[in-house]
């Protein structure tokens, strides 16, 4: 009865629907020395997870303190140091600006003359710009005669 059992088992076992208490039942068999002749092929299978689960690691680990840690570590702290420099420097820069005069005139026609220079400035380069697009203009309109 009981062979009949085991080999269920180890057909359930092959198709991957064991439980766990009936794998450990397989394992309990298989290290029995009262194991059937006819099942004597599955037992390096169950017999080597019970052996497996009892090795342990005794060799003593030796850590090194190599000279690469060092490198890196090194070349994390420089490059930390890099980025706080260019924060500290970035950030003086910036307060430098906000205590400078920034062209404020309190005269309203001084003002006022500045500001239409200003504007003509930027009213002759975008009329460049305009020029620059009827230039494309008439490109697109002759290369739509040439493929069409």
């Amino acid at each position: 009865m009981e062979l009949n059992k085991i080999e269920k088992l180890l057909e359930k076992y092959f198709a991957a629907a064991t439980t766990i208490e009936e794998e450990k039942e397989l394992k309990d068999y298989f290290s029995s020395s009262n194991v059937a002749p006819t099942l004597d092929q599955y037992k390096p299978i169950f017999v080597y997870a019970v052996q497996a689960k009892q090795e342990q690691f005794i060799a003593p680990i030796t850590l090194k303190n190599n000279k690469r840690s060092k490198i890196v570590w090194l070349s994390i702290a420089a490059s930390v140091a890099v980025l706080l420099g260019l924060v500290l420097l970035t950030f003086n820069q910036y307060n430098e600006l906000e205590s400078q005069d920034l062209g404020t005139i309190d005269d309203p026609n001084i003002a006022f003359r500045e500001t239409q220079k200003a504007l003509n400035m930027i009213s002759e380069h975008v009329n460049k710009g305009i020029g620059s697009v009827k230039y494309i203009n008439e490109y697109e309109q002759t290369k739509n005669k040439i493929f069409k």
